[in-house]
């Protein structure tokens, strides 16, 4: 649970890993799972809690999306859960949906182009991901995103859109992702899919707060 508003983020409290662990039983015993998202988990508990549920109901899509830094610079993902997260949770993920930073950090892998981004993927997908999408927005030299699924890429044209209202950008986009595969689309085409709706939410984004406000993620509704 954190605390956090469009500038910071100020406190992070760790749920028990025993209730994260009851939440997801807790689905899963009664409801059909057609997509998992996994987003930002603090502690190696409870990335190890989550490993082993993911472990015990197989869910036939998962999104993990690896958030260790905050949009505004905040370490969201402790230190030790990084080798956890690496070791025990990349492996069951169907599609990795790092950015540039965080694939540096998972892989060492230093990423300025698109051969950088290129060999990152390759990595983390011998590493056990399923599929790599990899974001370019860090990129100075564009903002292309990489889907590699271990043996095709798909370039993603990426834009950039003026504006600082881009909270919860990678969260809206694997979220959307993990929809678009429960709703039938086959990968690639969930992931243009979610590409051009976050793109459309960013540019609709609301001015609120005095850092960066987020997406209109009901821009196609009003």
């Amino acid at each position: 649970v954190t605390a956090q508003n469009t500038q910071t983020v100020s406190a992070v409290h760790d749920i028990p890993p025993e209730m994260v662990r009851a939440q997801i039983d807790a689905v899963f015993s009664d409801i059909r799972v057609d997509a998992v998202k996994i987003g930002m988990l603090s502690s190696q508990a409870i990335i190890l809690a989550v490993a082993e549920c993911l472990r015990h109901w197989r869910p036939v899509f998962t999104v993990l999306d690896p958030v260790m830094i905050s949009k505004s610079g905040c370490a969201l993902l402790k230190p030790d859960a990084v080798a956890a997260l690496r070791k025990e949770l990349l492996p069951l993920a169907h599609l990795l949906t790092p950015n540039i930073p965080e694939a540096e950090e998972l892989t060492g892998v230093k990423i300025t182009d698109r051969g950088g981004m290129q060999k990152a993927a390759e990595a983390l997908v011998e590493a056990g991901a399923g599929a790599v999408l990899m974001k370019g927005g860090h990129c100075s030299e564009h903002a292309d995103d990489l889907l590699f699924d271990g043996q095709q890429n798909f370039w993603f044209k990426g834009e950039r859109i003026p504006g600082r209202n881009t909270h919860g950008t990678g969260c809206t986009l694997s979220s959307a992702i993990a929809a678009n595969v429960a709703n039938g689309c086959a990968l690639p085409e969930a992931c243009l899919r979610a590409k051009e709706y976050v793109r459309r939410a960013i540019a609709a984004g609301l001015d609120i707060g005095n850092g960066c406000g987020p997406l209109h993620h009901f821009v196609d509704w009003y």
